[in-house]
């Protein structure tokens, strides 16, 4: 009999569905085997390793059948339709469907539209598809766009339609507005859909029209109902009866220096070889109680949506920058853990309570870098202030080095705006060991609390990060060994051995496309109220505790606390603790909805900014090789693209799956992923966030347009 790790294996090589039929043919099997093979089957498919293709067969996770439902999402640069599977239930995004032209005589197939196509994988992740069976589809609910000369333009770029507004259907609309609008009944199957506009939004152009637009693309809330505002305008500050008083211990607030809100405040000192460590956290639950107005608002909402020029907070703005935000020289409620720590980092204790505080320094990043550069102390803290929580962060960063922790170095983009909402420009966010002070403190803080609950028999919120799935680490083997790195077996893999491979190519030129693999080959951390771990922070358990102003994970986690340790009436309730499954989905799906939506803004405002360069060559690597063309990213500024297959020079390209390269048949150029190219940016759509390059390579030096800015060195390359 095999294995389950060899039946996983046959499954993951196999080309389509696979039949008890085909298992026993494969591993020699005989006939009085056939029921050891059925209870085989059943426990590897009720532990996720398989999927039921049909009523006889079966593939691997996350792997199609030979037909399936799909929906059309929109078109590739050749006009080609993309799709998607219905109902995608497998691990990661939905696999990309490339769907064959239908025949001559047959409609196009339009975005929205549901057919049964028959499947074939042609790499990770990728099918070639072809119609089997039309099976209809609603076109889409609303439609987001641009109202331009009697028609709709959508902001999405994966739409390729557009809708035209019937006289008398406009509902005000200018030229330029962003709206939203209805279909309407048609027969019309060529040309534009007929659409209805109902809102307008705002002007495409205007400052803050980019975050308007990724809110509502992204349904996004950004209105709070009129109780739950009323409700936080009526809170008022706490009282100093039943809390434990901290207002003479220096604690401070370090954030970024763009910062709206102060959620966290930290103190430490030395205590004989070791330290300790006081992190305090706005009372958020002494504000926000269990089913009210603004409990139901900002469970709905989930989490604060961060974009470059404004917040769309969790809570309304009297607590979120009011009565929760830790302000310097002010009166605020708290929730603290008190840690304990020996020279290495090794806690010995911790105790958690409610307290008031009172903040000592709003401190920024810079600031507190600087001051610890230069052995000094800001402001009016006591002196030495700076250099004990470095002495803290030191004996945290030992013990973190120890555990092995998976750090990825893949600087954020800081979009940089002038006083009219304009971008000046794009730079990456500097990663300073302030940073790393506050996320030490902060992760020793959430795993004191997943501790606690656990102590205390409470229900917990986790923060959990499955290892990666056997599929996604054999699509990463295949990568590395491009650079001759090789990985552990998956059963003895730790995030160690992924920071091996991280130093094995820092500074090298494929050091971002390294790190963007690794990242993608991980499992994406969810909450969850039974513990998997994190296997990031290579931690056994974990829990978000130190922002509920922002998370509403951190809120039921405090609520969890509060009625454990009985420091009040306003803990967990028994309703919220049965529907903790429930609402770790859902606060899961609002977190990812909301990096979907600030990378969406980032991508928008880079291609306003782009789009004044138009013509200008960058260099930058190839980030992506696909059949229809390749994707590049500037080293500038990170900004990413499309180079069409029909932009290369005219040939017969050929790419091979394992090797991620586009080679030509007549020319014998090749492309390969991460390689330096040099690019010219060709088109730039802040509308849509889409942007178009063309590579220099391969053609003559006179048609190479536009010339780079002075003072950059470029290698011509043919």
């Amino acid at each position: 009999m095999p294995s389950k790790a060899e039946l996983r294996a046959f499954l993951a090589e196999a080309t389509g569905r696979v039949t008890k039929s085909d298992i026993a043919c494969a591993f020699g099997l005989a006939s009085d085997q056939r029921p050891a093979l059925r209870a085989l089957m059943r426990d590897l498919a009720a532990e996720g390793g398989s999927t039921p293709a049909g009523k006889r067969a079966i593939v691997a996770p996350s792997r199609l059948p030979e037909i399936a439902p799909i929906e059309v999402t929109g078109t590739d640069p050749d006009g080609d339709p993309i799709a998607r599977p219905v109902g995608w239930q497998g691990e990661g995004r939905p696999p990309v469907i490339y769907m064959r032209p239908e025949p001559k005589g047959r409609p196009a197939l339009t975005a929205g539209e549901r057919v049964l196509a028959r499947l074939k994988p042609i790499g990770p992740g990728k099918y070639e598809g072809r119609t089997f069976k039309r099976i209809g589809g609603a076109p889409p609910a609303r439609i987001l766009g641009v109202f331009e000369d009697g028609r709709i333009i959508p902001t999405d770029r994966r739409q390729k339609g557009i809708w035209e507004v019937p006289r008398g259907e406009e509902n005000g609309a200018k030229p330029g507005e962003i709206v939203f609008a209805e279909p309407l009944p048609s027969t019309r199957h060529l040309g534009p859909k007929p659409a209805r506009i109902t809102e307008r939004l705002g002007v495409m152009g205007e400052p803050r029209s980019v975050s308007l637009v990724c809110i509502h693309a992204h349904g996004i809330p950004d209105i709070f109902p009129a109780e739950a505002v009323q409700q936080a305008e009526r809170a008022r500050g706490v009282a100093v009866h039943g809390r434990t008083d901290l207002r003479d211990i220096p604690l401070v607030t370090i954030d970024g220096e763009d910062a709206r809100d102060f959620d966290d405040a930290v103190f430490a000192e030395p205590e004989g070889e070791g330290w300790r460590v006081l992190v305090a956290i706005a009372d958020v639950a002494h504000y926000v109680t269990p089913g009210s107005h603004l409990d139901r608002e900002a469970w709905a909402r989930g989490n604060s949506v961060y974009f470059p020029d404004r917040v769309v907070p969790m809570l309304p703005e009297a607590l979120s920058n009011g009565w929760c935000s830790l302000r310097p020289d002010e009166d605020r409620g708290c929730l603290f853990v008190e840690m304990r720590f020996d020279a290495h980092g090794r806690k010995h204790g911790h105790a958690f309570g409610r307290g008031i505080m009172r903040s000592a320094a709003r401190l920024t990043y810079e600031q507190v870098q600087e001051a610890a550069h230069a052995g000094t102390t800001p402001g009016a803290l006591p002196e030495g202030h700076v250099a004990r929580l470095y002495g803290a962060f030191r004996a945290l960063l030992t013990a973190r080095e120890k555990r092995g922790t998976l750090e990825l170095d893949l600087p954020e983009r800081r979009v940089m705006l002038d006083a009219h909402g304009r971008v000046t420009g794009v730079e990456p966010r500097a990663r300073l060991d302030s940073h790393r002070l506050i996320e030490e403190f902060m992760v020793a803080a959430n795993v004191c609390a997943a501790e606690e609950l656990e102590r205390l028999t409470q229900p917990c919120m986790y923060r959990v990060h499955d290892r990666p799935s056997d599929q996604k680490l054999e699509g990463l083997r295949q990568f590395l060994a491009t650079f001759d790195i090789s990985l552990p077996p998956s059963d003895r893999l730790h995030p160690r051995d992924f920071a091996r491979v991280l130093e094995k190519v820092k500074d090298s030129p494929h050091e971002r496309l390294v790190n963007e693999a690794v990242l993608r080959g991980q499992s994406q951390a969810a909450y969850a109220p039974d513990n998997l771990g994190h296997f990031g922070l290579a931690l056994s358990r974990y829990a978000h505790f130190t922002s509920p102003i922002r998370r509403y994970a951190d809120l039921l986690v405090h609520r969890a606390l509060i009625r454990g340790l009985k420091l009040g009436k306003d803990g967990l309730e028994e309703s919220e603790a049965a529907r903790f499954p429930d609402t770790g989905e859902h606060i899961t799906s609002t977190e990812r909805r909301a990096a979907a939506a600030e990378r969406d803004a980032v991508d928008r405002y880079l291609a306003a900014f782009m789009a004044q360069r138009v013509g200008e060559c960058f260099e930058a690597r190839i980030s992506g090789v696909t059949r229809f063309g390749l994707f590049v990213t500037l080293e500038e500024n990170g900004a990413s693209g499309i180079v069409p297959l029909g932009s290369l020079p005219d040939d017969r390209w050929d790419l091979d799956e394992a090797t991620q390269t586009l080679a030509g048949r007549r020319t014998r150029l090749t492309f390969s992923l991460g390689q330096a190219v040099e690019a010219r940016l060709a088109e730039a759509t802040p509308r849509t966030g889409g942007m178009v390059f063309h590579l220099m390579q391969g053609l003559p030096t006179r048609g190479r347009g536009r010339p780079a800015p002075k003072g950059r060195q470029r290698e011509r390359r043919r």
